[in-house]
């Protein structure tokens, strides 16, 4: 799959989300968008990156960001992950990776030294007006957020 880059226009969505309703990423045009792709709610790695999201929620929110998280996850599934991890930010269900393949973050990877196909693990920051401002692929989840931060001169 392509990966999105700086000056990239952000492909739309609209996806169903943990709550009952739906997160469109045109309706958070005027805000800078932080959409971050994980593989799998209550997972260790992927608790740790979206408890760090809602740690640094407030200060994100400060600086004029929001936050959407995408996974495969059924909203049944998400809905209980956010209950759980106490998630006030959208998560997104995307199971036949429509947007994260249009977004770059489905694919082949390395997992345990083998080859599978999955969720690539990235994070893309949309500008006010829908454009590509960062996109990064293969992050770690543990202190993803502090690096996002200081990316992003937040830090």
């Amino acid at each position: 799959m392509p990966r999105l880059s700086a000056g990239d226009p952000a492909p739309d969505f609209t996806l169903p989300t943990a709550g009952g309703g739906t997160v469109t990423l045109s309706d958070l045009r005027g805000s800078h968008v932080i959409v971050y792709f994980y593989p799998a709610a209550m997972t260790p790695g992927c608790t740790t990156q979206a408890c760090d999201f809602r740690d640094s929620l407030g200060s994100l929110q400060g600086a004029g960001y929001r936050v959407v998280g995408v996974s495969p996850d059924t909203p049944e599934r998400l809905a209980q992950f956010a209950e759980a991890e106490h998630l006030t930010y959208p998560l997104a269900s995307d199971p036949q990776h429509q947007v994260l393949e249009a977004w770059g973050a489905w694919g082949e990877k390395t997992l345990y030294g083998k080859t599978v196909v999955g969720v690539i693990r990235s994070t893309v920051v949309v500008d006010p007006d829908g454009v590509v401002e960062l996109a990064q692929y293969n992050v770690k989840a543990t202190g993803h957020v502090a690096k996002l931060r200081r990316d992003l001169q937040l830090a």
